[in-house]
């Protein structure tokens, strides 16, 4: 899908945020992000610190080398099959229930989950991503796999947010992958110093409008 610049309006924005569920939730990170990659090549592995550091950075939030509670807050796990969660160690000690959600994922035949934490203001205090290789994750390139998961766990957005359309667009020559820039936009109006790190009620969408709006 080629880029447009047209900015989102407000009820498109609230609908990023808007779970299955009718509920709004919005949450953002309020400590840096210390990542830990499992189950891939140094190559692919260098691919996705540059889409981390790529997607802070414009978040204008930090990377540290250490979490003080959890070590490593952001957890990327590449594996081939879902029963593999079950074989790692401790992991059942940070993802509750863990073989019911692998039943499930199996069930499903999902291809990628993330699980949050959240601190007590409601803010993101680590995330934990799964990526089950199949066909169809193994056939994109990793930069654009790197950057797709990373504006996924930027933002704590509605499950619904991406099932139909990529944050992904390309560029005019028809080649490289890029943020697309409502997406980019949203996020750098999210981390906006002045907004909350949580918020429940959808005239939050609104507040965002207005920065995206401004910045435009």
């Amino acid at each position: 899908m080629t880029i447009s610049s047209v900015p989102m309006s407000p009820e498109r924005i609230e609908a990023k945020f808007t779970r299955s569920d009718g509920s709004y939730c919005f949450a953002r990170w309020g400590r840096p992000i210390v990542p830990v990659i499992f189950g891939i090549q140094e190559q692919t592995l260098e691919v996705f610190k540059g889409a981390i550091e790529a997607i802070v950075s414009l978040a204008g939030h930090n990377i540290a080398e250490t979490d003080p509670e959890l070590g490593a807050n952001l957890m990327i796990f590449f594996m081939a099959d879902w029963a593999e969660l079950l074989d790692t160690p401790k992991l059942g000690e940070m993802i509750p229930d863990l073989p019911n959600l692998v039943s499930r994922l199996q069930t499903a035949d999902a291809n990628q989950y993330r699980s949050f934490r959240f601190d007590d203001d409601g803010a993101i205090q680590a995330c934990f991503v799964f990526l089950r290789m199949d066909k169809v994750l193994a056939d994109l390139p990793a930069d654009s796999l790197a950057l797709a998961q990373m504006a996924q766990v930027i933002l704590l957005w509605s499950e619904q947010a991406f099932a139909r359309v990529s944050p992904l667009g390309l560029l005019a020559d028809g080649k490289t992958t890029v943020l697309k820039p409502t997406i980019a936009q949203l996020i750098q109006a999210a981390y906006d110093p002045i907004m909350p790190v949580s918020a429940d009620d959808p005239s939050h969408a609104l507040r965002l409008y207005a920065r995206v709006a401004m910045s435009t």
